[in-house]
């Protein structure tokens, strides 16, 4: 198989919950250990932090690979989903994996992988973990998939937890509190590992001390220890909290002696963190007169800071490109979007992509108007033929209607 036809390969195996959704959630880790056990525990050679959280898993982990980079270290980096290739998920000192390595990995072990019926995240997990061992990493930073207890990468050991913040998301699989989902992601946290939390709520604090309490681990509170940090060209107001996170858990690093990280280190890391790791659609401007701006948020916690930024912009007319994926609760986000724009309606090309005529009714309810279009770039391309130089237009709902327009 070629490239492309390996990817195809993995994406069509058993359920991928981008596409799928709840079918393709496995309540325990089994397939992985396997998996792992199969390749000699790579996951076991490895120096890695774990980062989960509902929001800003993706900015965190980038942020944090920058600086180590800036420190000279070799430095892994796992994150998901991709925007437009699978190797985004992948990357050592922001160069993705090469097409070489995922065609040769696939095609060793595909007898395998199909006889144990591994999901793809399963496969991409065990990718990951073989290639960073395989290169030599000094430290691999990995993104938690979705939840963090029952994750495929909840087979490591780190040297750091992290747990960005806690926000009504994937409720059919972790729970619809924030304490339910609060307990899914303190999963994570291991014993005599120090956590260090991003953002906490009265609901999630107490799920997060007792955890700790349980496993011996010191716990980090960033937003009540870090004062002060250091500009980013990341511009989404969301990244204070995750300027804060990073900067606790250099602390925390310092401490352990493991890294040498200078406060030049950091500073240059947060500056050159898109051109060192090539994070994108994060509060990503895309063009002048008219300002063209798209953000990945795609929850109630995400999208009401970005949401916020968006109504302090200076603009005469607001274009909003709107697409969402059918497990979202429309009424929960629909409240929050500007009644004063102009919308277009639209779905990303992906299974779970919602009916833009569902969309567009919902939304009607909500005081929010526009017109229906048939994808996301005919929707995209209308709204930059109706705007005026002074206006603005906002593209988001989903990290795949972001995807189709980068």
């Amino acid at each position: 198989m070629n490239y492309q036809e390996t990817v195809n390969w993995l994406f069509n195996q058993l359920p991928m919950y981008q596409n799928l959704g709840t079918s393709a959630y496995k309540p325990n880790l089994d397939n992985t250990i396997l998996l792992s056990n199969y390749l000699n525990n790579p996951e076991k050679k490895l120096k890695t932090i774990h980062v989960a959280g509902t929001n800003g898993k993706g900015s965190t982990s980038s942020l944090l690979a920058s600086v180590l980079q800036e420190a000279g270290y070799k430095v892994g980096l796992y994150t998901s989903p991709h925007l437009k290739d699978y190797r985004e998920r992948i990357k050592i000192n922001g160069k993705e994996i090469s097409e070489d390595f995922v065609i040769d990995f696939v095609s060793k072990h595909k007898s395998f992988f199909e006889n144990h019926q591994l999901s793809f995240f399963e496969m991409t997990v065990g990718l990951a973990f073989d290639y960073f061992v395989k290169e030599k990493v000094d430290i691999a930073i990995i993104e938690v998939g979705m939840g963090g207890r029952l994750d495929s990468t909840n087979i490591i050991t780190p040297l750091i937890s992290v747990i960005t913040n806690i926000g009504l998301d994937h409720t059919q699989f972790l729970g619809n509190t924030l304490e339910a989902i609060a307990f899914e992601k303190a999963g994570i946290i291991k014993p005599n590992i120090p956590v260090v939390i991003g953002e906490f709520t009265t609901e999630t604090k107490p799920v997060f001390l007792k955890k700790a309490s349980e496993t011996n681990s010191q716990i980090y509170f960033a937003s009540e220890l870090i004062n002060d940090t250091y500009p980013t060209e990341l511009l989404g107001d969301y990244q204070i909290q995750n300027r804060k996170t990073v900067m606790q858990i250099i602390c925390v690093l310092q401490q352990q002696k493991e890294f040498t990280i200078s406060e030049e280190n950091t500073k240059k890391g947060f500056l050159n963190v898109i051109k060192n790791t090539g994070l994108t659609g994060r509060w990503h401007q895309m063009g002048e007169k008219p300002k063209i701006i798209c953000d990945t948020a795609h929850n109630k916690h995400g999208l009401s800071i970005v949401l916020k930024q968006l109504k302090k912009q200076k603009f005469e007319k607001l274009h909003i490109v709107l697409g969402v994926v059918n497990d979202k609760d429309l009424a929960e986000i629909l409240s929050l979007f500007p009644k004063n724009a102009l919308y277009y309606f639209c779905s990303p090309k992906n299974l779970r992509g919602l009916n833009p005529e569902i969309l567009k009714q919902k939304a009607k309810e909500f005081g929010l108007n526009g017109k229906i279009y048939n994808s996301v770039s005919e929707a995209y391309q209308k709204a930059k033929e109706m705007a005026k130089p002074k206006d603005l237009i906002y593209i988001g709902g989903s990290t795949f209607v972001v995807a189709e327009i980068l």
